[in-house]
């Protein structure tokens, strides 16, 4: 990954995956994605950014 532009969408992507399969209609609402934390929502994983 060459710049934080390229991660950005990145992480855009995953966290849209469980939208696009229909899961859930928000990516914040998928329990095991790092999107709530990036939300500000209670999480059951952390994240962290150095």
């Amino acid at each position: 990954m060459w710049s934080n532009e390229v991660i950005e969408q990145k992480i855009d992507y995953i966290h849209n995956n469980p939208v696009v399969a229909g899961f859930v209609d928000f990516d914040y609402e998928y329990l095991h994605s790092s999107a709530r934390d990036y939300g500000g929502n209670k999480v059951l994983v952390t994240v962290i950014t150095t």
